[in-house]
């Protein structure tokens, strides 16, 4: 919390004196516009990365079972966990820096320096040092969600999409199918197979690309609207 509370100040100090704004243009204050955005964004985010985890075992002799040793204190200091972990991440790369390098070079190149960041930021989190085809397959995963996280940001001017992209998806994967750095949480595989082969691809292919293709479809349908 320390640190999220130190990501504010110094925003705040970027914004004053680089671009004589403050922390409101980074829409962090409520209104029912983005509330609306923050529950399409963490709806979204959760319903692909629930279909995703369903897909890992859905062709293969494995199911996913309940942690009956997932106590409810638990679960609240892995939510209290993750939703530290996600405002860190987007005060830090959808923030105010990303608010100066739009202002600077408009959205196209300030989102793809901002997801280039996001990526290498992710080699070190997951600390892939040494390993090139990990660091490649991480790097593409997490560029692309960076640059969906984004193109939200520049879009709606807000916080509150891309932090509810981001919430919905870490949720969903790390505490309820128990793929991240807590460990066992709600949901966990019976057994360790896994898939291989094209399904394997194919769904490797999935968890990448639907969250942001929905993304897509979204912003163009509102668009036409």
């Amino acid at each position: 919390m320390i640190g999220i509370i130190i990501e504010l100040i110094i925003s705040w100090l970027f914004l004053k004196f680089i671009a004589k704004k403050d922390l409101s243009v980074l829409g962090v204050k409520p209104n029912p516009t983005r509330l609306i955005h923050w529950s399409i964004g963490f709806l979204f985010a959760a319903a692909i990365c629930s279909l995703y985890h369903i897909m890992t075992t859905a062709f293969i002799n494995n199911v996913w079972i309940l942690n009956k040793h997932f106590t409810f204190s638990a679960a609240l200091m892995s939510l209290w966990w993750v939703v530290k972990s996600v405002l860190f991440e987007e005060l830090l790369f959808r923030g105010a820096l990303l608010y100066l390098a739009i202002e600077k070079w408009g959205n196209t190149k300030a989102c793809i320096f901002s997801s280039i960041c996001f990526g290498i930021y992710h080699w070190f989190s997951y600390n892939a040092f040494g390993n090139p085809f990990q660091m490649g397959i991480i790097f593409v995963m997490t560029a692309i969600f960076g640059w969906m996280l984004a193109i939200s940001f520049a879009k709606t001017k807000s916080l509150y999409l891309p932090i509810g992209l981001h919430l919905g998806w870490n949720l969903c994967n790390i505490v309820i199918f128990s793929n991240g750095p807590l460990g066992k949480q709600l949901f966990m595989k019976a057994n360790e197979s896994h898939l291989e082969g094209i399904p394997s691809l194919l769904v490797f292919l999935f968890q990448i690309f639907a969250l942001p293709l929905l993304m897509y479809r979204y912003f163009k349908l509102k668009k036409t609207l």
